[in-house]
């Protein structure tokens, strides 16, 4: 399965919320994390604690997959070495803060 990127930009304040709103409320369904339990929290951090428990289990499985990754991440010929290090590093703490 391959990786899909979503590119939309920060709510800024100028631009129109509803048409933004829109646009993320798209993504969340195609990507499915538009769950009825999410949507109905009312803060940020409840929701960011509640997308935690539902997707950042601290499985083996996801361990063995974090660590699957490490071991053959490579670097692409035309991606800038600052990007590559930054992958890099988000993974080594992704790993990290599951053991």
């Amino acid at each position: 399965m391959a990786a899909t990127m979503f590119e939309i930009e920060k709510f800024d304040g100028v631009t129109n919320f509803n048409l933004w709103q829109v646009r993320m409320m798209a993504i969340l369904v195609q990507t499915g994390l538009k769950k009825v339990e999410v949507l109905i929290e009312k803060t940020s951090s409840v929701l960011w604690k509640r997308l935690e428990t539902l997707y950042a289990t601290k499985s083996l499985a996801n361990r063995l997959v974090l660590k699957q990754r490490l071991f053959t991440f490579r670097m692409n010929e035309c991606e800038l070495l600052r990007d590559y290090i930054n992958q890099f590093i988000t993974l080594l703490n992704d790993l990290n803060n599951i053991e």
